[in-house]
């Protein structure tokens, strides 16, 4: 298991929302359906969305030409914007079993368009890790726009 110290990154995770173990579940059911043939590493993804039933899910997909291989949570963000939008609140990403999958930078850039101060919900052994993006990714580039739901 790799050791990576995410205690300056953590926070609680709302009593209000659905448990972050069944968002994780999501992510880890997205998993399964990767198109990773070069790296072998596959990474499912689930978005908790204000006000939307279930979770918007995605998974990375690789290409030959690697540069066009897509990560899954800019899948899952690619399938809110279709499927309706909304604003999500929480994103569970799942890689290696047990292992925590952060979110690569131009992921957490991605997700910061749709909600900068969202929670990440990770896989740490058996349990779970709650994290902040605006922790993990405390300048992202926003422009000064009205948001859209």
């Amino acid at each position: 298991m790799t050791t990576l110290c995410l205690d300056p990154y953590r926070v609680p995770w709302p009593e209000d929302y659905p448990p972050a173990e069944d968002l994780l579940r999501a992510a880890e059911e997205a998993r399964a359906f990767a198109y990773a043939p070069y790296s072998r590493f596959s990474v499912g993804a689930a978005l908790l969305v204000e006000g939307r039933p279930g979770y918007v899910m995605g998974c990375n997909v690789e290409n030959a030409s690697y540069g066009l291989s897509l990560c899954a949570e800019r899948i899952a963000a690619g399938n809110l914007a279709a499927s309706g939008g909304g604003r999500p609140l929480a994103v569970a990403i799942a890689g290696a079993e047990g292992e925590p999958c952060l979110p690569c930078g131009a992921c957490r850039q991605f997700l910061a368009e749709f909600n900068p101060s969202m929670l990440v919900v990770l896989r740490e052994g058996a349990g779970t890790a709650v994290l902040s993006l605006a922790a993990l990714f405390p300048a992202p580039f926003l422009l000064e726009r009205e948001l859209r739901s």
